[in-house]
């Protein structure tokens, strides 16, 4: 077999395979020997008829096809191995036959490659840093969690619903006297105020009595998610069957203590505000960094092959379908995109404009990496694993023999990952701007592990309960896919 490579566009090469009489007079014996079985020729029992029978009465090329895919598979990884130097494949093949015939064939591969980089400026620009700063009231909202989340339901008896109260109701709801499927329950707890029912279902419910029916008129929203009820009059039978207010535990040492572990109310307070300092400044760390490779990445130019595209695709959809069953309780995703009216060819394009831009950003960091060749050294990696046996009440050696060559590739991939941010936070000027902390600042995922991640946030849609009742929340976004 004989073999050249030649660049192609967009990021791709093509692989031409050559193989003489004797190689492709082979390959077409050992297609015979494989496929025998499928021909049928009169005469001879199936899977016994000779090579040039089953070739007179099927045709020349009978055994072509098989004969090429023999040989791909025999050939195509070799071929890799002996140019993995010169490129890195990074997608399937697409196939083509070049020359066929007696004499001999040749087969076409073109194949998708980690394209090269070519970086702009990523040394000396203005980036700005990103601060937050942990306030008192910030500290005083996690107390109030802790509180709402060992709140307890007291039933009420002596006064109508207010908003803030579970009322338990039954509901039937019809539209021009026809009841509609999914529009009737009972017991169903319902807080009133949480905007989980269509608009002003749950206003009505608002100064109703335990014991207490009435009929609630509404109308379903024009972008409903039921066809058949969009923009559509609906009266639903109500009667409030019982009635409960939350009722918040009082604040106090004990309190803590059974609740969070804390020794007192001010020891929690304490604690928390390091909490939320640790997770502002990982926070503003994320975003700076995320700055800094946004800033790198805008004057790089690459060609990206769509294959390295659609594989980053592939992980986002993998996530948000995870997500989705944690969420949603074991939802399908093809449930999710016909309950929502969607299909997938659009679920995967809102994903592509944030594939592209991570698949870029991974492209950035590798080509700086390899610039400056930054490494992690052994010294670098056996002292993280050090610190990791201490975790464990281990010694080093106890701890690396159960550490393979994969696990330390990782642990010397985060290495090189911080080592490249230390660098480009170092030979960059960095604009102090500090920020207004968010409600409870969480760290984010930063650009810097977007080659172990992949993550993604694209244009998602949350599903509404599954009530014609309930308020349709599709056009809210999905957390990761905005975040969640």
């Amino acid at each position: 077999m004989k073999y050249n490579t030649e660049s192609s566009e967009k990021s791709t090469v093509k692989i031409t395979l050559s193989f003489d009489k004797a190689e492709w007079d082979e390959a077409n014996n050992e297609a015979y020997k494989k496929t025998r079985g499928r021909y049928f020729v009169n005469g001879f029992r199936k899977g016994k008829a000779p090579k040039h029978v089953i070739e007179l009465n099927y045709g020349k090329g009978v055994f072509y096809e098989e004969a090429l895919n023999g040989l791909f598979d025999k050939h195509y990884e070799e071929v890799l191995d002996k140019e993995k130097d010169n490129f890195t494949v990074v997608g399937r093949p697409e196939l083509s036959v070049g020359d066929i015939g007696e004499e001999g064939a040749s087969l076409i591969a073109t194949v998708p490659v980690k394209p090269d980089v070519k970086l702009g400026a990523y040394k000396g620009i203005n980036i700005e840093k990103v601060e937050y700063n942990v306030k008192d009231e910030d500290v005083e909202a996690e107390l109030k969690r802790l509180q709402e989340r060992n709140s307890r339901l007291v039933e009420v008896t002596d006064r109508a619903a207010e908003n803030g109260d579970t009322a338990t109701i039954d509901f039937s709801g019809s539209v021009n006297g026809e009841k509609f499927e999914g529009g009737t329950s009972e017991n169903y707890p319902l807080v009133l105020g949480s905007g989980s029912f269509i608009p002003g279902f749950e206003e009505q419910v608002v100064g109703m009595k335990v014991g207490e029916e009435k009929d609630v008129n509404v109308k379903f929203p024009d972008d409903y998610q039921a066809e058949e009820l969009k923009g559509k009059d609906a009266v639903f039978a109500v009667k409030l069957n019982k009635l409960e207010k939350k009722e918040l535990p009082e604040v106090n040492d004990e309190f803590v203590k059974d609740a969070a572990g804390a020794e007192s109310v001010e020891a929690y307070k304490q604690e928390t505000r390091e909490r939320l300092e640790k997770q502002a400044k990982e926070k503003g760390e994320a975003e700076t960094e995320n700055n800094i490779l946004r800033a790198i990445a805008a004057t790089a130019e690459v060609e990206i092959p769509d294959a390295m595209i659609e594989n980053q695709i592939d992980m986002m959809v993998r996530n948000a379908e995870y997500r989705l069953g944690m969420q949603y309780g074991g939802m399908k995703l093809a449930d999710y995109l016909r309950y929502m009216g969607s299909n997938m060819d659009d679920f995967r394009n809102g994903y592509r404009a944030q594939a592209e831009d991570t698949v870029k950003s991974q492209l950035v960091v590798d080509k700086i990496i390899r610039e400056e060749n930054i490494k992690a050294e052994d010294a670098e990696i056996d002292a993280k694993l050090e610190e990791f046996a201490k975790s464990a009440n281990k010694t080093l050696e106890e701890y690396k023999k159960d550490v393979d060559d994969a696990q330390r590739d990782y642990i010397g991939n985060d290495i090189v990952i911080n080592k490249l941010f230390d660098f480009l936070k170092a030979n960059n000027n960095l604009t102090e701007k500090a920020e207004e902390p968010a409600k409870k600042p969480a760290a984010k995922k930063t650009a810097k592990k977007a080659e172990a991640d992949g993550e993604e946030k694209p244009a998602e849609k949350k599903p509404a309960a599954k009530k014609p009742a309930a308020k349709k929340t599709a056009k809210k976004a999905e957390d990761e896919g905005k975040t969640e």
